[in-house]
């Protein structure tokens, strides 16, 4: 066997070679003889003697080469050895040769990486516990095809890589090196040497744990839970969102309330949003941030769910409580910028990878973020794959998709000059339409009945449309056009108001061109805006009458609805990440009287097939009228597959309407089966004692009460009385 050359000794002892499996490990040859001999070589330095022991007790003393690389050779079988190294006024130390093991990734999942098809690729890449060969150790697998050389470094080696050098795998671009006798618990990183002969330090980009912020480190783990959810993934799976109750309450877990953990938080967040009435939770990103004050929308750990409550387990945990307790969970996902921190992504191998390399599609200069390279084959199955590991590991129902103008447009936040064209000379960003066609198109394929949800802020044609006709698939897109235009004119005095209907209903124009959320989220209430509670004009009173009002306008209006946590009661403040909600408001009768209002809200809501079966279908909605016109009503009706109607009555000025006749769908009796302006709610109690009668025209007078909403059931078998009371004043 030809001996390697000093410069090959050199770069293996330097842990600086792309291929240390070449030299050290154990290398069949043959002897002068003829007959095959085995060559062992190992790198110790600083080794008075190092001796590699088989397994049938065979003994083979190794001789200092250079610089801290050793070799010997054993004659006939080869087999399995530990090597015994001493040191000068040192134990004795024993242990596994990682350069006698295989390589732990297969030709399958190579293949896959490089075609960008590998759509469980958190399976072959990261850090796996694992037994290679009968033994026991974790094997490092990393994408970083413009590296040099690759190492892992830990506190199982002082975080020296040099004696942990990885193996390229060719074209692929993925390094990998199986390590003996670590495992779960074992924090790591990658040192990785560029073309620019630089090494830098970074995270695992697949791992799925890392330690707790400020600290940066990846953390070797491994499942040991079991779910206890499999009926309602079952049920998920034959339904249909878009024709189901959907009222999502938006959470920031660490400000929730303050100091739970994953497992902790689970019993006092299910009864809460049990109580509540909602059916989904939807939590801000809870992927790795550094940064608390980016409420995780900064992802440096895209595959790992942030330590700060705990363990991957542990949400496990989280969401499967939530499953059995009929609350879905929607999750934040953050596919189009990532921070620029030294740990992470950013210049991973020494220059651009995840990210694009030309400034002009590779930076958002307003977040101080770098773009994903959406171009590139493996950096969209990175992102694809991340899209179905959480809906694979965290049975999540549904993934919101941030901030998607931004990957759909090229001039997003530039001036002219600052942007280049597509190949067709156009804004739009044509891989990145592709991405998000292939994420949501293969999310729906593996895992029907969830919900892919888009916050996309333009009119971007068919987000919703299915990507065999030619749009992105996406199952919901939040209407910011609809929460814009209602939360300026609810912010108005209602002196003013009449002037400004169509702010209010415009929405109605364009309501079924896609399947809606509208969301009053987390973006409402930062940054100078207020609470929703402070937008609202008037005094204490009105202010809370004119929440409900407008809660009760959402709630009847079509599409899904989300609100962010502490608006159900009527927080005061500005929301703050650093402190938790002011829950301290509940003491006061008039908050605790708007909580109980949205739970009813809620509930009433979810029994009201009318309000949720059809909200995509404009043949299911009408605008209402009559000879009684005020700029400050709005009236619509909503139906369902089953000839259920409700009626949705807003009168957003601040006195009540009596005599306001309105042209009802149906004539009979209608009950009153909400009424925002109640007495139990804080409320005056104006309003109509439970029913309204139309004639057989359909025609009906009602009392309309101040900054009041009402919503109306048709009752098919009842009868109208023979003298009809057209005003009546909801009593106590």
């Amino acid at each position: 066997m030809t001996s390697p050359s000093d410069d090959l000794l050199d770069a293996v002892a330097a842990g600086a070679h792309h291929d240390p499996h070449a030299v050290l490990g154990m290398h069949l040859g043959k002897d002068a003889e003829g007959s095959d001999e085995w060559t062992i070589r190992a790198r110790r330095p600083l080794a008075r003697s190092v001796t590699a022991v088989f397994t049938d007790g065979t003994r083979v003393p190794l001789e200092h080469v250079r610089a801290g690389i050793w070799e010997g050779q054993r004659s006939g079988n080869g087999g399995k050895y530990e090597l015994v190294t001493t040191y000068e006024g040192a134990p004795d130390y024993t242990a596994e040769d990682p350069y006698r093991f295989g390589p732990a990734i297969g030709e399958l999942d190579l293949h896959l990486i490089r075609e960008g098809r590998h759509e469980e690729l958190w399976r072959a890449l990261g850090a796996h516990v694992r037994e290679l060969e009968g033994t026991k150790g974790t094997s490092f697998t990393v994408w970083a095809p413009n590296a040099r050389a690759v190492r892992v470094v830990g506190g199982f080696n002082d975080w020296d890589g040099q004696s942990h050098a990885m193996r390229s795998m060719g074209s692929s671009g993925v390094w990998e090196l199986f390590v003996p006798d670590i495992g779960v618990g074992t924090a790591y990183k990658f040192q990785l040497l560029g073309r620019n002969g630089e090494w830098v330090l970074k995270a695992d980009p697949m791992a799925r744990y890392a330690e707790v912020p400020p600290a940066t480190a990846s953390v070797v783990t491994e499942s040991s839970y079991t779910w206890s959810d499999a009926a309602w993934l079952k049920a998920r799976s034959t339904s249909q969102p878009v024709s189901q109750p959907m009222s999502i309450y938006e959470v920031h877990f660490g400000s929730w309330r303050p100091g739970l953990s994953y497992r902790d938080g689970a019993d006092a967040l299910i009864e809460y949003v049990t109580a509540q009435g909602f059916t989904h939770v939807e939590f801000l990103p809870l992927s790795e941030h550094p940064f608390g004050g980016s409420w995780g929308y900064q992802v440096t750990g895209y595959y790992a769910p942030t330590s700060r409550f705990g363990t991957p387990d542990d949400l496990r945990y989280l969401i499967d409580r939530l499953h059995q307790a009929g609350i879905g969970v929607i999750m934040d996902w953050v596919p189009g910028h990532f921070p620029k921190d030294a740990f992470a992504l950013a210049r991973f191998d020494g220059e651009a990878l995840y990210e694009h390399s030309d400034p002009r599609r590779g930076e958002h200069r307003d977040w101080g973020t770098y773009i994903f390279d959406f171009g590139r084959s493996e950096v969209r199955n990175f992102l694809v794959a991340n899209a179905l590991y959480w809906l694979e590991e965290f049975h999540v129902d549904g993934l919101r998709v941030d901030a998607v103008a931004s990957i759909l447009y090229l001039d997003y936040s530039r001036e002219d000059g600052e942007w280049v064209p597509n190949v067709h000379g156009g804004r739009e960003n044509l891989e990145a339409i592709h991405f998000l066609q292939e994420v949501t198109a293969t999310a729906y394929k593996r895992y029907p009945g969830i919900s892919m949800i888009a916050e996309e802020s333009t009119s971007f044609p068919g987000v919703t449309a299915p990507t065999d006709r030619a749009g992105l698939g996406f199952g919901f897109k939040w209407n910011m056009g609809w929460m814009n235009d209602s939360l300026q004119y609810i912010s108005r005095d209602p002196m003013y108001r009449s002037h400004h209907e169509g702010e209010l209903s415009f929405s109605f124009v364009y309501a079924f061109s896609e399947n809606f959320v509208l969301p009053i989220s987390h973006d409402e209430v930062v940054h100078g805006k207020g609470s929703l509670f402070s937008r609202m004009p008037g005094d204490h009173w009105q202010k809370l009458a004119n929440m409900r009002a407008f809660l009760a306008y959402m709630w009847g209006h079509p599409g899904k609805q989300l609100l962010f946590m502490g608006q159900e009661f009527g927080q005061l403040s500005e929301w703050a990440e650093g402190r938790g909600l002011d829950w301290w408001i509940l003491d006061q009768p008039s908050h605790a009287e708007l909580h109980g209002f949205v739970a009813t809200l809620n509930r009433v809501y979810r029994e009201q097939s009318a309000l949720w079966a059809r909200d995509s279908d404009g043949a299911a909605f009408s605008r209402l009228g009559g000879p009684t016109w005020n700029p400050n009503v709005i009236a619509f009706s909503r139906r369902d597959w089953h000839g259920n109607t409700v009626v949705v009555v807003c009168n957003f000025s601040g006195v009540p309407v009596h005599g306001y006749t309105l042209d009802l769908p149906e004539s009979g009796v209608w009950h009153e089966i909400l009424n925002s302006d109640a007495q139990a709610y804080g409320g005056s109690g104006v309003g109509n004692m439970g029913t309204v009668h139309a004639g057989e025209d359909g025609r009906a007078s009602m009392v309309l009460p101040p900054l009041g909403v009402l919503w109306l059931k048709h009752d098919p078998q009842a009868h109208l009385p023979k003298q009809p009371i057209t005003e009546r004043l909801l009593l106590p």
